[in-house]
């Protein structure tokens, strides 16, 4: 494996680049649009319902499925890749804004709007701050699903470190498919660590008081 490793280590830098610039534009189309669907159905809960259970069915498909149905209209491109990644990250997101913000305590609301903050006000000043745990822990779970998500996509060609898995699959090379997987599995739990951490950082109030997000 060390040998591999230094004979392929070029090409596991470009491809550790790909793998993040693939996730990271996933999980911020992905957040472009939860955020603000899920601020809707947390002030209107009708909403709720039928929200989840698009983005549920849109979690639920198959990636194989999904890529392949793309295909024909995006064809093999980084377009179809997103899309597919984005889908996935919308349940998770929308789901655990939506939690923080219905976890925030009543009696932090009521004395916010009777200091005569305004709904905007409330929700950047307030509510966003005490959610921001639960919304934390959120990103964090969809940024690790993506990661391993992104696997997949090399077999349209824009998969990141999944490439060495797919080639190990053509090659009968299983010290590459190993690679791979053991890179993408690294990469997934060093991106879980650092988002632990930047919590902590972000929200040391949360931790004093033993307040944690979803998992």
């Amino acid at each position: 494996m060390g040998e591999l490793l230094a004979k392929e280590r070029e090409e596991i830098f470009v491809k550790f680049l790909e793998h993040m610039n693939l996730t990271a534009i996933a999980i911020g189309i992905g957040l472009l649009i939860a955020f603000p669907l899920a601020v809707y159905a947390y002030r209107h809960k009708r909403f709720y319902g039928p929200l989840t259970g698009v983005s549920g069915l849109l979690y639920t498909i198959p990636s194989l499925a999904l890529f392949a149905f793309l295909t024909p209209y995006t064809g093999l491109t980084m377009v179809t890749a997103e899309i597919g990644l984005v889908s996935y990250t919308l349940l998770i997101l929308i789901r655990n804004i939506v939690s923080g913000l219905d976890g925030v305590p009543e009696d932090a609301r009521e004395s916010a709007l009777g200091m005569g903050l305004s709904p905007r006000q409330l929700l950047w000043q307030v509510e966003l701050p005490l959610a921001l745990p639960v919304i934390f822990a959120g990103i964090r779970l969809a940024t690790v699903t993506v990661i391993g998500l992104v696997t997949v996509t090399s077999l349209i060609t824009y998969g990141g470190l999944g490439a060495f898995i797919l080639e190990g699959i053509q090659k009968l090379d299983t010290s590459l498919s190993i690679l791979g997987g053991v890179l993408s599995l690294v990469l997934a739990v060093l991106v879980d660590a650092a988002f632990r951490r930047a919590e902590r950082i972000a929200t040391p109030w949360a931790q004093s008081h033993g307040v944690s997000g979803m998992t």
